[in-house]
């Protein structure tokens, strides 16, 4: 006797559009055009942002050995590694870059999707874009392509990746990635849907690591990456796939998601090419997890605001949503004793215990010294969390803190939405300022701001070849 289908798989059925058809479409046929000018504007800040991420995290143990594992394996290839004088072959280049740019959680996250989706696109966009010998302007079209696709995806499973235990960064954006490079090499509607297909076999991430502070997290979006490519040409030589790579009844939102927990699929299309997701794209302005961040201002503007010791407090209270707990807040033994500057950034209890005993939150924070600093950790063996019910997640990421301190006083401060949201975005001054401090960790201002320039002029490029010149170190 067969199974019975899914109730998604049904409805599905009764529609001969399918939504990889759909995105196929759209990625094939979106034309530059068509890209309003304040997204187009946007893009290129974010892809700055991954970039000077990138080039960060090579002076970081994680980024070098995953250049030495990628290089021993791989060996020499044209394409660039950011922030190195290293070439790798595309495949294990865009898994190299998709690592550097994610490895530090300092690049951006669609806030209702809970997805980094550029992390991603922009390997495609530089690796493909090179092989293909696109514009800069085409090379934008695809990352906002892999934008669009991975934010709609993402938020069309209602959360449901993450209490499944999936992390939605590397299974969302190998869809994304997969229709960013369909379109770079200029595949047909057809191919690109059986890429899709194809790109389901590959799609993969567990939160696992949250147990124990492990690399894995790192790498998922470099996979998702590498696999597009991969599903890609698989298609373009005539492989098939399935055609309901997502409302198939062991279609990704099935299979990932499942009836416990329903996704609305239909949003995976929803109004592609008018609503840009592209300007719902959050940016970080601090190195952790996104739903630490309202928790860092709120700390820090207590500590602005309020003349208090440090060994004044009594207790601190984390408010935050039911959806973030898993993440950020559990299991709390873990979380108040950090082991690695990785299980610091999932720690909403370091953060706000860093931020008010050093009064910023920057790459520093997540040294040795500042993990092993003993007034932050007595100060995390006093925080708690209890759940807000006035959290506005899975849209924004509220924080609220609240400090009791041994005279008595309660001081608290909630942020309703987290800065770099569509809510409160960076400004382009704010954003480029970032990439510098980034940047800056690795080669000279001058060398930083070839890079700015190059960035920022994308869309009027004939080629990629300045970008890439500038982001490989000779």
């Amino acid at each position: 006797m067969n199974a019975p289908a899914h109730p998604q798989a049904l409805a599905a059925t009764a529609n001969d559009t399918t939504i990889s058809s759909a995105l196929a479409q759209f990625a094939s046929g979106l034309r530059c055009d068509d890209i309003p000018a304040a997204v187009v504007e946007r893009a290129k800040l974010h892809v700055l942002d991954c970039i000077g991420i990138g080039f960060a995290s090579t002076g970081f143990e994680f980024g070098q050995r995953t250049i030495n594992a990628l290089a021993g394996l791989a060996g020499d290839g044209p394409y660039p590694v950011l922030g190195t004088s290293l070439g790798l072959p595309l495949r294990d280049a865009m898994l190299a870059n998709g690592t550097l740019i994610h490895g530090l959680d300092f690049d951006d996250t669609h806030s209702g999707a809970v997805v980094h989706a550029s992390a991603s696109a922009v390997p495609v966009m530089l690796g493909v874009g090179q092989r293909e010998r696109a514009s800069g302007r085409e090379a934008l079209a695809a990352y906002l392509v892999g934008v669009e696709a991975s934010s709609r995806i993402g938020q069309a499973a209602k959360n449901g990746f993450h209490l499944r235990g999936f992390h939605p960064t590397g299974v969302v954006g190998a869809f994304g990635a997969t229709l960013a490079a369909g379109r770079l090499s200029g595949m047909s509607p057809a191919q690109i849907t059986h890429a899709q297909g194809i790109v389901l076999s590959m799609a993969s991430g567990s939160l696992e690591f949250l147990e124990d502070g492990a690399w894995t997290k790192r790498m998922h979006p470099g996979w998702a990456a590498s696999s597009a490519a991969t599903a890609c040409a698989l298609a373009r030589s005539g492989f098939a796939g399935p055609k309901r790579a997502y409302e198939g009844r062991f279609g990704l939102f099935n299979a990932y998601v499942g009836a416990q927990h329903p996704a609305e699929p239909a949003m995976s299309v929803a109004a592609l090419g008018e609503t840009w997701e592209m300007l719902n794209v959050a940016m970080k302005p601090y190195p952790a997890c996104h739903f630490n961040h309202a928790f860092a201002d709120a700390a820090l503007e207590l500590r602005r605001q309020h003349a208090f010791a440090l060994e004044d407090i009594e207790s601190i209270t984390a408010r935050i949503g039911a959806g973030q707990t898993q993440v950020v807040c559990e299991p709390e033994a873990s979380k108040r004793r950090p082991k690695s500057a990785y299980e610091a950034q999932f720690s909403v209890h370091y953060t706000i215990a860093t931020s008010l005993v050093r009064g910023c939150f920057t790459l520093s924070e997540l040294e040795e010294e500042a993990l092993a600093d003993p007034r932050t950790l007595a100060l995390t063996q006093k925080t708690r969390y209890e759940i807000d019910p006035d959290s506005a997640f899975p849209r924004y990421y509220s924080g609220e803190v609240v400090l009791r301190l041994k005279d008595g006083r309660e001081l608290r401060h909630r942020e309703p939405n987290n800065r770099g949201s569509d809510a409160r975005p960076l400004t382009a001054d704010e954003i480029v300022a970032k990439f510098h401090g980034n940047a800056g960790r690795v080669m000279s201002r001058s060398r930083a701001e070839r890079v700015v320039e190059a960035v920022l002029a994308l869309e009027r490029a004939s080629s990629l070849d300045a970008l890439l010149a500038s982001v490989r170190l000779n």
